[in-house]
């Protein structure tokens, strides 16, 4: 699951869970924790001989969630999961082949474009940010490739399977 911190986007993925012990992925590093849940959304976690109590509290929508943590609060907001369910809904799979031409998976709304013509992108390069049904998606680029054109604007109202951006694939050295 992506998760978004801030204007910092997060790859989290839960490894193993037994008891109190998590063990999870946070882009590519993993964390042993002792996670408790506790009353009223806290939660006391140890990490590396160290002790921390969280306060998680959901704020407007499902995805949406306020952490204060050390005196500091954080917003963190859970992207991606609308555009993995309508994928997999269509029977594609989560590991695709890049194509070039990023197309909408749904009737959306284009919320931000972090790219522009000319821009080369690396795997795994956020390229834009979608909201459907209040739930916002990034979509990732999944193979190394280069921005040709941009089809449309911030706060452009899109339908299922329009062009959105067109992108020069880079090849790879066996072919």
């Amino acid at each position: 699951m992506e998760i978004q911190v801030g204007n910092k986007t997060l790859e989290v993925t839960l490894l193993s869970k037994e008891g109190n012990q998590v063990k999870i992925d946070i882009d590519g590093k993993v964390f042993d924790v002792d996670v408790a849940m506790l009353q009223n959304g806290t939660c006391s976690l140890i990490y590396d001989g160290n002790s921390y109590n969280a306060e998680l509290i959901r704020e407007s929508g499902e995805k949406h969630y306020r952490v204060n943590l050390n005196y500091s609060t954080y917003q963190i907001d859970m992207l991606d999961s609308q555009a993995k369910y309508m994928k997999m809904r269509r029977g594609g799979s989560l590991e695709t082949v890049q194509a070039d031409v990023i197309a909408a998976p749904m009737p959306c709304k284009i919320v931000n474009i972090y790219v522009k013509p000319g821009d080369e992108l690396k795997a795994g390069d956020t390229v834009l940010t979608m909201e459907a049904m209040k739930m916002q998606s990034n979509y990732k680029v999944s193979a190394d490739c280069a921005v040709k054109d941009i089809l449309v604007n911030v706060g452009d109202s899109v339908r299922v399977e329009q062009a959105l951006i067109r992108l020069e694939l880079k090849k790879k050295d066996n072919e």
